[in-house]
């Protein structure tokens, strides 16, 4: 019996090495990232094999909206999402409750904000009474008014309240009218509405090239920077951690300043 006991455990070790099954140093940890398709699901295919060599399988599920993702998160059923700005995880979880929070590692990109339109070619041309699409969550329904009054149309009660809403403009000339939809249907009220203020996500998934087909947009210095989220709890994960640090190499930069061409902005 003492004789078959080492017998066995080197018979084991070597079947064990035949199928790859001793090899620790490199086994696969999985992380399941939420993310709306355009820019932040390509982003998220760029770094996949630098993650892959790390031992990080990255696991990426495409949203369409700006609510489920969270949800998703909070739940346990994502490790992390990236689709949102701070302004938006701010108001989100003030709404909701919840405690989720950026994870370490900084910050990764700006997508400026933009208006679009079929019926005008400037905003001058805006007529009075023209109704206007914005975002109806909280924190991009201000963004938007922001754009409006830094482009002149109207003025606010607080001109830096970013969650303004259309009870808070306080000089509106043209009588403007607003329609508060999703942030995924905007795109859509195009054919509906005489200017819609569009999230970039949006727009570049409809086909919109923000940089010729918006009347106006915001400049790079927009405080909406984009990030990685997760439980609280979380934001240390080192898998997380090195997803964040791989979506701020050099190379992650060159490929936002190549393939957006500036209607996506580097904030690293």
């Amino acid at each position: 019996m003492h004789t078959l006991l080492p017998r066995r455990a080197l018979l084991a070790a070597a079947a064990a090495l035949a199928f790859g099954a001793a090899l620790p140093a490199h086994a696969q940890e999985t992380i399941k990232v939420g993310a709306t398709a355009v820019p932040h699901a390509e982003l998220l295919e760029k770094v996949k094999p630098a993650l892959k060599a790390a031992g990080i399988e990255l696991q990426i599920v495409e949203f369409s909206d700006y609510v489920q993702p969270n949800l998703a998160v909070n739940d346990g059923q994502l490790d992390a999402n990236f689709f949102q700005h701070r302004p938006y995880l701010d108001s989100f979880n003030a709404d909701r409750k919840t405690t989720l929070a950026v994870v370490e590692g900084g910050d990764i990109h700006i997508e400026p904000f933009g208006a679009y339109s079929k019926r005008v070619k400037a905003l001058t041309e805006l007529k009075e009474g023209a109704l206007v699409a914005i975002p109806n969550d909280p924190t991009n329904g201000g963004r938007a008014l922001l754009l409006l009054q830094q482009a002149g149309l109207i003025k606010l009660k607080d001109a830096k309240n970013l969650s303004s809403t259309p009870l808070d403009v306080a000089e509106n000339p043209k009588k403007l009218k607003f329609r508060e939809l999703e942030a995924a249907q905007l795109p859509r009220s195009l054919d509906d509405v005489d200017l819609a203020l569009i999230n970039t996500n949006y727009a570049l998934q409809a086909g919109l090239n923000p940089l010729t087909d918006a009347l106006v947009m915001e400049g790079k210095e927009s405080p909406y920077v984009n990030v990685v989220v997760s439980r609280e709890a979380d934001v240390k994960k080192p898998a997380l951690v090195r997803l964040t640090q791989e979506l701020r190499t050099p190379a992650v930069k060159q490929f936002i300043l190549d393939k957006y061409k500036g209607a996506v902005a580097p904030a690293f």
